[in-house]
């Protein structure tokens, strides 16, 4: 049965729907309101503060804690600098991805790595012969995504520290409410934000703190829902929907390299020896056989199926996660595993799977789509992602 975290009750208090969902063992919140509409209009326009407590926290620190990193994940730790974070994938030996997270870097010898999945046995395993501390700090420490254009302004009114200087995947300490804490300027929303990442026992503190100053700056709390929307719009991709871990694949097909995901920049084949880095290497070489890319549906066509039928056109509120045939010349060439409508982009967009040849922006394919039970086909191009990628998101706010 899943337990509250250190925010649940204040988001219960709020939470006029009682629409939940179980998040690694707690009670996440899936939207406030009966429609998620407000939720995902604060993360665009003002500030919107969501409760992203159930990631798995670690703490990794001690004279080999650079190599340990450096031998699990694929990016070069060796370049990461104190006071910077990273996002990153690792992977298997075989070159699979297990899970991708964020790494703090809090001093030299100190890091904070976020995972959407449990690692702590991946880390032991690799650890072995090395003078490091892993430490599960999931259940010690709380975190708080604020995201928004005026997140910005709202934590210069609040926070004692230095976060107008603070830059884009840079975290730094500070305190709220007299509360001391971390911040970084990352995100999950493709938008201006930082993450907060505060003492278990003193969330309620902050969380009261944040309303509070917050109120000035239209500041809403947001759940899931509104969170799925925003991470499809910023091309964002997320496990066990879009990519599956090689731990919990059944089959093959289920595996993901990370050159697969789109993520090949990531991927620093030059560096000392890591995890699956041979088998990268001759992927590399032979080329993969398909690749995460952006669709954008035409529209048009979504129009002409529903008018055929005799009903206006629709589409759900809610980010779909339920996985649909993409199609090239009859031929299904791929997967759309994530599809929202765009409320600020006006569009529908999906994330896909597809064979490599036909990943190129430009390329023109079709997305199946089911109407009244009968399934259609709808045109869609490929384009780069993000689909949303606005100035604010790295510039310093002002």
């Amino acid at each position: 049965m899943p337990v509250g975290t250190a925010f649940h009750e204040k988001t219960f208090a709020l939470c006029e729907s009682l629409n939940y969902r179980e998040w690694s063992g707690y009670y996440t919140v899936s939207a406030y309101e009966t429609h998620h509409e407000h939720e995902y209009n604060a993360i665009r326009n003002s500030a919107a503060l969501i409760d992203i407590s159930p990631l798995f926290k670690y703490r990794i620190r001690g004279p080999d804690a650079t190599r340990l990193l450096d031998r699990i994940v694929t990016r070069d730790m060796r370049k990461v600098s104190e006071g910077q974070v990273i996002y990153t994938p690792w992977c298997d030996e075989r070159g699979k991805v297990i899970d991708d997270g964020t790494v703090s870097r809090l001093d030299e010898n100190t890091y904070r790595w976020t995972a959407a999945d449990p690692s702590l046995r991946w880390f032991h395993q690799n650890a072995a012969g090395m003078d490091v501390d892993i430490e599960d700090i999931s259940e010690k420490v709380a975190a708080l995504a604020l995201q928004g254009p005026t997140s910005g302004q709202l934590l210069k009114t609040l926070v004692n520290g230095d976060i107008e200087n603070l830059k884009y995947f840079h975290v730094t300490q500070a305190s709220i409410a007299n509360v001391p804490i971390d911040i970084s300027r990352t995100g999950y929303t493709g938008d201006l934000g930082y993450e907060i990442w505060i003492p278990w026992s003193e969330g309620g503190k902050v969380w009261d703190a944040l309303m509070q100053a917050g109120r000035a700056f239209d500041i809403r709390p947001a759940g899931m829902l509104a969170l799925d929307v925003a991470r499809i719009e910023a091309g964002l991709l997320l496990i066990d929907v879009d990519f599956n871990s090689s731990k919990k694949a059944i089959i093959e097909s289920q595996k993901y390299s990370p050159l697969e995901m789109g993520l090949a920049r990531l991927v620093h084949l030059d560096k000392e020896r890591f995890v699956g880095q041979a088998a990268l290497l001759r992927e590399q070489r032979r080329g993969h056989a398909r690749e995460i890319a952006g669709l954008e549906i035409n529209w048009p066509d979504v129009e002409h199926v529903f008018e055929n039928i005799g009903l206006p056109p629709t589409m759900p509120a809610a980010a779909s996660r339920v996985a649909v045939p993409v199609f090239k010349n009859a031929n299904q060439i791929g997967k759309a595993t994530s599809t929202t409508w765009s409320p600020t982009l006006k569009k529908l967009i999906a994330l896909a799977t597809v064979k490599r040849e036909f990943a190129r922006p430009g390329t023109k394919l079709e997305m199946e789509m089911t109407v009244e039970a009968v399934r259609h086909r709808v045109g869609a191009t490929v384009v780069k992602t993000p689909f949303f990628n606005p100035k604010r998101k790295i510039a310093i706010p002002v």
